[in-house]
């Protein structure tokens, strides 16, 4: 059957007429969606700033739960953008997962650091602020230890805390996390490579590190897609709201960049990119070894097959270099972002990981037929216990009892430095455990 040229050029004709009039609807609704496109509202979960330091909020979220879990969630967020992507809508929230599964959840906001915090490094976050949050977080809920859930780079430095402080971690998550860089992180990894690039030019150029700069790196990855292609996914929704407000809250949060301070910058790429040094058991911040042989405690990590800016291989080999016992990798068909804001990820994944957390939040309560005396008798080796002291937790118990220590008194007449250089930690984090230690026998 021969095609007759004159219907086929009338086809082509209606088709091209179709178009025309399809683009004329669409431009149409375009003022109405370049305003729906302004317009969208994010972090929409309720919360209350409950500490503040620096530029930094804890955010503390409403329940949503009254059968709430024993373990508070503390989520420790990137350095890099803001952390609504984690609450981005609230279909799409992994705050609010976690909160319709009964944890009491905790954020930080790091904000965004000024020209005077260029020389803020990543002890300072760790030790300080980390450190300082969690201990609000311990002191408002009476748990000893608490659930850590990091993001990105914030998994990263949320390693080293618990490394630090493995006695305030109970379970450790780490979503999308770079922790193994031996030709493993992809092209970020190549990159940030010491061959191509040194951190030290632009630190000393701008002292903290412009947004711009590492947006227009992240976009560099995906070029076609970031540039071309989702421009024209959201022409062909435009009679779409809802899609059109779901583009719109994306692009927001990927605009939404904060600059990163200077001197955490330069110790990132250069001990974690290019020295490979958290992986290798070699970071020190601080003068103190993070030593990731006290990683005890259950660790899971969270995995994006698709992820090109934390590719699974800068993930995954850290389950077996730490002596947890109980370790878990979640690897899931999806993106370093889609990961925190596909619906599949929400309808599959999250369940998986609160399910995770909450077999494994359940603390032991005293046994309601436990006798006056069995009590005193707890009570009494409570007060002599070095875990009382506020940064001692069974590992560093047990390394001062190699070291003669056995009880709060004994750490209280120690001598700072000789006891520093034994357990191999700093004289200050030394001094400060004597300093209560002193507080309570006096």
């Amino acid at each position: 059957m021969t095609m007759n040229p004159f219907t086929t050029a009338l086809d082509i004709q209606r088709q091209t007429f179709e178009r025309g009039a399809d683009t004329i609807d669409k431009m149409r609704l375009l003022p109405e969606r370049l305003d729906d496109l302004a317009s969208v509202e994010v972090g929409q979960t309720p919360s209350e700033v409950i500490h503040s330091e620096n530029k930094l909020d804890l955010l503390h979220y409403e329940p949503l739960n009254d059968d709430r879990h024993n373990t508070p969630l503390l989520v420790v967020y990137a350095l890099i953008n803001r952390p609504y992507i984690l609450d981005l809508q609230p279909d799409k929230s992994v705050v609010r997962r976690f909160l319709e599964d009964g944890f009491d959840v905790y954020l930080i906001d790091w904000g965004e650091p000024s020209r005077l915090d260029a020389s803020l490094t990543l002890g300072d976050y760790v030790n300080r602020y980390i450190d300082n949050c969690v201990d609000v977080v311990r002191d408002q809920t009476g748990a000893d230890s608490i659930n850590v859930l990091g993001y990105c780079m914030g998994g990263t430095i949320s390693t080293m805390y618990a490394a630090l402080y493995p006695e305030k971690v109970n379970n450790l998550g780490l979503m999308a996390t770079g922790l193994c860089f031996n030709d493993t992180g992809g092209i970020l990894e190549r990159w940030g490579s010491e061959d191509y690039f040194d951190p030290k030019r632009i630190t000393e150029t701008y002292g903290n590190v412009p947004s711009e700069f590492l947006a227009t790196g992240f976009a560099q990855l995906n070029l076609i897609e970031n540039a071309l292609m989702k421009y024209g996914i959201l022409y062909d929704h435009l009679d779409d709201k809802e899609a059109v407000e779901n583009f719109g809250r994306m692009e927001r949060w990927v605009r939404d960049g904060v600059d990163v301070a200077g001197e955490a910058y330069r110790q990132f790429i250069e001990d974690i990119y290019q020295d490979n040094a958290l992986y290798r058991n070699e970071l020190v911040l601080d003068g103190d070894h993070v030593d990731i042989e006290n990683l005890t405690m259950p660790v899971l990590q969270i995995v994006g097959s698709f992820d090109h800016l934390i590719p699974p291989g800068a993930s995954k080999p850290f389950s077996e270099v730490i002596p947890s016992e109980d370790t878990d990798i979640y690897e899931f068909p999806t993106g370093h972002v889609g990961m925190a804001v596909s619906g599949k990820s929400h309808g599959e994944l999250w369940p998986r990981v609160a399910t995770w957390f909450r077999e494994r939040s359940t603390t032991q309560a005293v046994s309601p037929d436990t006798t006056e005396r069995e009590e005193a008798q707890m009570e009494a080796e409570q007060e002599t216990s070095l875990q009382t002291i506020d940064g001692i937790g069974p590992t560093y118990e047990e390394r001062l009892r190699d070291a003669g220590i056995t009880t709060v008194g004994q750490l209280a007449t120690a001598e700072a430095a000789t006891l520093a250089d034994r357990l191999g930690v700093s004289e200050s984090r030394v001094t400060t455990w004597m300093e209560q230690a002193r507080q309570r026998t006096s």
